[in-house]
C-alpha cells in the first residue's frame, strides 16, 4: 500500500474508534508521550504518527478516546531532546516512547523509572539502552533499526551501479553505531578493489567543504551511512551529492524517495506500528526490562531512474528486477 492511501485509509477508520475503545476500556484515560527526532512539519513525520496510531487502534486505543498522545520535535538538536524529554516527563505519561537513539538518554536522563518503547534505535546493547536484546533490564526496551552486516551490501549495491567507482567517500557520524558501520564497509572494501575515505557529519560546513575537496578526483562515489544527522539533513546531503555529480547510495529508502540515486535499509515507518504492541503491553502492566528488543523484519532496496540519469547512470536490468520500488 502507498503512503498516501495509507494515511487516507488511517483517517477513514479514525473515526470509528473512539467512542468503542472508551467502552471496551472503561478505565481513565491513559498517557503517552512521544519524543520525536523529526520536526513536525518534515514530510516524513505524518507517515510516522500515522503509523503508530494505527498499530495503537489495533489494540483498542485512540488517541483522544481512551489515550492522550503528546509529541514534542527535537529537530535533530540535542538540546531540544534534553528539553522535550523534560517536558514530557513532568506530564506523568503512562508510558515514553524514544524516536531514534538520540532520544533515549535524553529520556533517560529525565526519568529511570518511567517506562520506555523506543524505535529505530541503532545497536541498542552497544550503547548502553539494554542490557542485552533478550533481557534489556531497565526501564527501556523497543525496536532496533538495523543489523550492522547489512553495511557491507552498500559497498556491493555501489559497485553494481557505478562501476566505474574506485574511490568512496563514507559519511559517517562518530558515534559507537557509526564505527560499526564502518567496520563493516573496511572489511569488504578490498574486495572490491576501492580506496574508502571518511568523513564526518558532525559540522555541516566542514562536511561540505571536505566533500566538496573529494568530488574533485575521478571514479568517485558515496555511501551516507546511517545517523540522525544525516536523516534530518538528507535534503542537503542529496542536494551536495546531485551538485557534485556523486553517485552515492543511503542507509534508508527514504533517501532515495527524497531524490537520492539508490537506497537500500529497513523499512522505517513499519516499527512505528510494530511499537504499538510493546505499548499496549506496559500500558496492561508488562515492564519494559522483560520485554526483548526485535530486531528489523523488512529490508527495501528502493533505486531513483531520474537521478540515475541525470548522473548518467544506466541500471543494470537484474537490479531493477530486485528492487522493492523504483521512482521513474
Amino acid at each position: 500500500m502507498k503512503r498516501r492511501e495509507f494515511i487516507s485509509l488511517l483517517g477513514g477508520t479514525a473515526v470509528a474508534w473512539p467512542l468503542g475503545a472508551r467502552a471496551q476500556q472503561g478505565e481513565r484515560m491513559r498517557r503517552i508521550g512521544v519524543l520525536m527526532h523529526l520536526v513536525a512539519d518534515d514530510p516524513e513525520s505524518p507517515t510516522r504518527i500515522a503509523a503508530l496510531r494505527q498499530g495503537l487502534q489495533q489494540f483498542g486505543w485512540a488517541d483522544g478516546g481512551n489515550v492522550r498522545i503528546d509529541y514534542r520535535w527535537a529537530k535533530g538538536q540535542a538540546d531540544l531532546f534534553r528539553q522535550g524529554a523534560k517536558e514530557l516527563v513532568q506530564l506523568a505519561p503512562d508510558v515514553l516512547v524514544a524516536s531514534t537513539s538520540l532520544a533515549v538518554p535524553a529520556l533517560q536522563e529525565a526519568t529511570r523509572t518511567l517506562p520506555i518503547v523506543f524505535i529505530n534505535v541503532v545497536d541498542p546493547v552497544g550503547a548502553g539502552f539494554a542490557a542485552s536484546l533478550a533481557a534489556p533490564g531497565g526501564n527501556a526496551t523497543g525496536f532496533a533499526l538495523f543489523e550492522f552486516g547489512i553495511s557491507a551490501k552498500w559497498l556491493e549495491l555501489l559497485k553494481q551501479i557505478a562501476p566505474g567507482v574506485t574511490r568512496i567517500a563514507i559519511l559517517r557520524d562518530a558515534s559507537l553505531a557509526g564505527v560499526g558501520q564502518l567496520g563493516a564497509i573496511q572489511a569488504v572494501g578490498s574486495l572490491f578493489g576501492v580506496e574508502l575515505t571518511t568523513i564526518s557529519i558532525g559540522d555541516l560546513s566542514q562536511m561540505e567543504l571536505a566533500l566538496a575537496k573529494f568530488a574533485r578526483s575521478p571514479n568517485v562515489g558515496l555511501i551516507v551511512t546511517l545517523s540522525q544527522l544525516a536523516a534530518a539533513h538528507r535534503v542537503l546531503i542529496i542536494g551536495l551529492a546531485a551538485r557534485l555529480g556523486l553517485p552515492a547510495i543511503y542507509a534508508l529508502p527514504l533517501f532515495a524517495q527524497s531524490g537520492g540515486l539508490i537506497a537500500y535499509g529497513p523499512d522505517a515507518v513499519d516499527p512505528y506500528r510494530r511499537a504499538a504492541e510493546y505499548i499496549n503491553r506496559i500500558l496492561k502492566g508488562e515492564y519494559p526490562a522483560d520485554l526483548p528488543v526485535q530486531a528489523p523484519t523488512k529490508y527495501e532496496l528502493v533505486i531513483n531512474l531520474k537521478t540515475a540519469k541525470t548522473l548518467g547512470l544506466d541500471i543494470p536490468a537484474t537490479l531493477l528486477a530486485r528492487a522493492d520500488e523504483v521512482i521513474e
